[in-house]
């Protein structure tokens, strides 16, 4: 979820910024989606990377680059269009359930390939920093849904103005 957790900070960052002067926004968002994929570009190039781990975390990294350049898409939509279209923010959602799903498989394929830490550290160090990553904005999403549920009015204070 870091990569979903991206794209909505990169909306509603943009957000508080007028639209006429979000130029500057768009450098610092390339920026941060530099600072995403190059690491993770660099770690699968690297001849280390392709020796033997027990989990497969050389694919795992594959799709978070795929995933990452999908991040980047829709941050750099995000901020340029005012609204957003329902469909782009349902496809936005889906993305961020996918990018749940890869986030619990690099968990797992991490938290299982301890013996990778020898032969391929750089690779299990990436894979652990974005198992970190995934499970701190998923914390993120759990306290920012709760934080939305407990100030959303009940069904029964909303069928209590209706009689009134």
């Amino acid at each position: 979820m870091f990569l979903y957790m991206l794209i909505y900070l990169a909306y509603h960052s943009s957000r508080q910024i007028p639209r006429s002067k979000r130029l500057k926004f768009q450098i610092v968002n390339a920026v941060v989606t530099a600072l995403v994929l190059v690491p993770q570009l660099y770690v699968i190039r690297s001849p280390k990377s392709s020796r033997y781990c027990s989990q497969p975390l050389l694919n795992n990294l594959s799709a978070s680059i795929a995933l990452s350049f999908i991040t980047a898409g829709f941050s750099v939509i995000f901020t340029l269009i005012d609204p957003v279209p329902q469909s782009l923010w349902a496809a936005c959602h889906m993305f961020g359930l996918l990018t749940c799903g890869q986030g619990l498989c690099t968990a797992i394929l991490t938290l299982t390939a301890a013996s990778c830490a020898e032969t391929t550290p750089e690779l299990y160090y990436t894979s652990l920093f974005l198992t970190v990553a995934s499970i701190f904005s998923t914390g993120f999403f759990l306290v920012r849904g709760g934080l939305w549920l407990s100030r959303k009015p009940s069904v029964m204070d909303q069928c209590r103005n209706n009689e009134r």
